[in-house]
């Protein structure tokens, strides 16, 4: 679909009968971040990310209202100077209102570094020792109690007063594991408010969220279920979501096939919505001059054959089975040492939690046996880089022959969707079974469980030997659907089911 047709599509979704156009988001972290320069003058910064970019560009064509958590002490000032109301936010031709959550620190905390990290977040991307871990003790619900609880409910006021400055009709668009209870609070003061909530991480299988205690698990989804749409990435989380409201909430009337639940007379509707990237945007990078002065530096750090992976420093992403894969490689076939490089890309990632810290340390002790044990005056077998350098590693990703992609559990993984949109050597994509991209393309990728190291060995192999044809016909599948399936059509999507609700 061409960008016109996608301009043409949004604004047939703009005059629809009643809707004003009036879209009030909510998400932990905001389009905008404010901070002191060195004079300390308050200056706005935009957000970065394609979903950022994405939802925040839809203030072109209608009226955007973005409600977010006041981050750091430049966002806290800038509400105090708004007195605690709305900011107009303005970058090019965008235009939109931000509203700022301020809580107290103490509540901020709890919320945010005792519930939603790591426990949401932990539970969600099943990294619990289920036999030693978590421990869930006064102190959790506490944070729940002082810090979920009262949060959401500050979201859901200011969601509240928002959608009643406007006499049209508007969409609320929530976000994430960060605002679960705030649609309850919603519907509870706006009985006909429609309300869409957007899950951008997995959803486990009930057997999982037996871990958290039914108060807080019970309420979770009593509260998704008072929306009118939740949206998930994958088939797969719609299921496990439908397989959770039947197991927890037995007087729910859940619909598999129609994929909705009823639940004391209101229907959610639960959908897949995979996102996606911003393909325009991605290709105006790809043609940069910063870019392109990353891949000179690069360039030379490749092999003959070059394999590549771009991850946070993040247990769920699998670094260290995929290193010991190219470990089995490098013994097994012998004849590729030498010729094959991998170059890392490896970003930091919740640096103060202590488990983050040992895999941190497993990750760069792994790096270092590797190149002592196969490295020679001549080769070093991985190159890696421990920094937050979106565009160097961009172009990183232009030059693979291999981008691994061996994630445990990911909601989608838009490394998977990245990579082939800019590479240009025909790479192929080494995907695991938990990335929710093998959904969308597993049929151009070579896939395998993500705890088969044997399987990641062998597709290794596989991608480094295959066939010229072979791999422009794998390549060229990738980037065609990754372009169909871009991320204005994500949000498309979910806009035209949001609306359709109003208009009915």
């Amino acid at each position: 679909m061409s960008s016109e047709d996608k301009q043409a599509r949004f604004s047939a979704l703009c005059r629809q009968s009643n809707f004003g156009c009036r879209l009030i988001m909510a998400s932990n972290r905001g389009p905008v971040e404010y901070r002191f320069t060195e004079n300390r003058e308050l200056v706005a910064r935009r957000g970065s990310g394609g979903v950022v970019t994405a939802l925040s560009g839809l203030s072109r064509n209608l009226d955007l209202v973005w409600v977010a958590s006041a981050m750091g002490e430049g966002d806290r000032l800038a509400a105090a100077q708004a007195g605690g109301g709305s900011i107009k936010v303005s970058f090019e031709d965008e235009h939109l209102t931000l509203r700022l959550i301020v809580s107290p620190r103490s509540v901020y905390h709890r919320y945010y570094n005792i519930f939603c990290n790591p426990l949401l977040w932990f539970l969600q991307h099943n990294m619990w020792d289920s036999s030693r871990s978590p421990n869930i003790d006064r102190k959790v619900y506490d944070a729940w109690e002082k810090g979920y609880v009262p949060v959401n409910e500050a979201f859901a006021r200011a969601v509240i007063e928002e959608a009643g400055r406007s006499q049209s009709p508007s969409v609320v668009l929530l976000n994430d594991y960060h605002l679960y209870l705030a649609s309850s609070y919603i519907r509870q003061a706006l009985p006909d408010q429609i309300i869409q909530y957007f899950i951008h991480i997995p959803w486990p299988s009930p057997t999982y969220w037996q871990l958290l205690p039914a108060v807080m698990r019970d309420a979770i989804l009593r509260s998704l279920c008072t929306s009118d749409i939740v949206g998930l990435q994958t088939a797969r989380d719609v299921q496990s979501f439908l397989g959770s409201c039947t197991t927890f909430l037995k007087e729910a009337e859940v619909d598999h096939r129609e994929q909705n639940v009823n639940l004391a007379g209101h229907t959610v509707r639960v959908r897949a919505y995979p996102i996606s990237i911003d393909v325009p945007i991605l290709n105006e990078l790809s043609d940069t001059s910063r870019f392109k002065e990353y891949v000179a530096k690069l360039r030379p750090l490749c092999g003959e054959k070059t394999v590549v992976r771009v991850d946070r420093m993040e247990p769920t992403k699998n670094i260290i089975r995929g290193f010991r894969a190219y470990e089995i490689f490098l013994e097994r076939y012998p004849e590729f040492r030498g010729r094959v490089n991998f170059i890392a890309f490896l970003v930091p990632s919740r640096a103060h939690l202590r488990v983050y810290q040992r895999y941190n340390e497993d990750v760069q002790w792994l790096i270092e046996a590797i190149n002592r044990k196969y490295g020679t005056d001549d080769w070093q077998p991985i190159t890696y880089f421990y920094e937050n350098n979106y565009t160097q590693a961009l172009a990183g990703m232009s030059l693979y022959d291999v981008l691994l992609v061996n994630a445990v559990v990911d909601g989608m993984n838009l490394v998977a969707k990245e990579g082939p949109t800019v590479n240009g050597r025909n790479g192929v994509l080494v995907l695991s079974e938990g990335a929710g991209a093998c959904e969308q393309l597993g049929e151009y990728a070579l896939v395998f469980s993500p705890a088969d190291l044997e399987g990641t060995v062998q597709a290794i192999y596989r991608a480094l030997t295959m066939p010229d044809k072979e791999r422009r016909r794998r390549a060229r599948g990738l980037k065609e659907a990754i372009a169909r399936e871009d991320l204005s059509i994500w949000v498309l999507r979910m806009l035209e089911d949001a609306v359709s609700l109003i208009v009915r």
